[in-house]
């Protein structure tokens, strides 16, 4: 079973009528990719099953694997690598559901960012606030949502 789709993913369905598998923000998505060809930036969907797996049985075996091929593919694509001290690749972590909650949802941003890799987006953006201050907000999301 596929636990994680990317938003290119050549689905035999139309992904809007993959709600109950993406969510709405990942069908969404999906469908601004790989149909409609919008200039969406490259990412994935862990689906709904994965949830519903964890939920069940604990963390599904297979998720881990797909997780990290799913990262090193976005990595490619984007030619940054997660944690990279020189040059990292930031990502954005959205919960999600059939139907549109908003402000019930909860987001991490700038998911990448760490000790090293925060002087890394100092120096491509020649912006050292911009960079510690995403650095900051995304301990402050980490620290209300995640722990």
């Amino acid at each position: 079973m596929t636990l994680i789709y990317a938003f290119d993913h050549k689905h035999r369905r139309a992904p809007m009528s993959m709600k109950d598998l993406l969510g709405g923000k990942g069908a969404n998505l999906a469908e601004m990719m790989s149909v409609l060809k919008l200039p969406v930036p490259h990412g994935f969907t862990v689906t709904t099953d994965a949830c519903r797996n964890y939920m069940h049985s604990g963390w599904p075996k297979s998720l881990d694997k797909e997780l990290a091929a799913h990262v090193s593919q976005l990595e490619k694509k984007m030619g940054a690598r997660l944690g990279d001290p020189v040059n990292p690749l930031l990502v954005s972590v959205r919960s999600g559901a059939k139907f549109s909650m908003p402000g019930m949802m909860d987001t991490v941003l700038n998911l990448g960012l760490n000790d090293r890799s925060v002087k890394g987006l100092a120096g491509s953006t020649k912006d050292d606030r911009f960079a510690y201050d995403s650095y900051r907000r995304f301990i402050a999301m980490y620290g209300r949502i995640v722990l």
